[in-house]
């Protein structure tokens, strides 16, 4: 047994082998954790327009005001207590049965243009009064994705 070698540790061939599959597998898999983030602000977005259409739907079957908050970081619903209320102090749960209705991920924001609350009113219009005199158009963006347009005059949510 003199002339035999005991096996201990790696070949170069193969560590060489193993560097190689690491970089390839790196090239491959960084780029996609990076969308796997934007797929978060995407799903925000569907949550954040899926909630709107559910408040208008609400307004209109419930026949009372349903009222749309917008924060930075979520989506609340409230709802009036009864037909022709002029305030929302009622909590109405999102599609999903969550309140808020859609919270964002971190380094999403959410922004109304113009500010403040949607008024959804028993019609199936949106205002941005409580009183529902001026039907407006809103567009809500979240960051880094398609704006969500408000029609005022029939609610539609596109």
């Amino acid at each position: 047994m003199a002339g035999r070698r005991a096996s201990q540790g790696f070949t170069l061939i193969e560590l060489v082998t193993i560097m190689i599959l690491i970089g390839i597998l790196a090239v491959v898999a960084l780029p996609n954790l990076d969308q796997a983030q934007g797929f978060g602000a995407a799903s925000f977005n569907d949550r954040v327009a899926a909630s709107l259409r559910f408040a208008q739907k609400s307004a209109v079957a419930k026949r009372r005001m349903v009222c749309a908050t917008v924060a930075p970081g979520s989506l609340t619903l409230t709802v009036a207590t009864a037909f022709g209320d002029a305030a929302c102090p009622g909590v109405l749960a999102g599609p999903d049965g969550a309140n808020p209705a859609a919270v964002a991920p971190a380094n999403v924001t959410l922004t109304a243009v113009p500010g403040g609350p949607l008024f959804f009113q028993p019609s199936g219009a949106v205002t941005s009064d409580a009183a529902g005199a001026s039907p407006a158009t809103f567009t809500l963006t979240a960051t880094g994705q398609t704006p969500i347009t408000v029609n005022g005059a029939t609610g539609y949510v596109d």
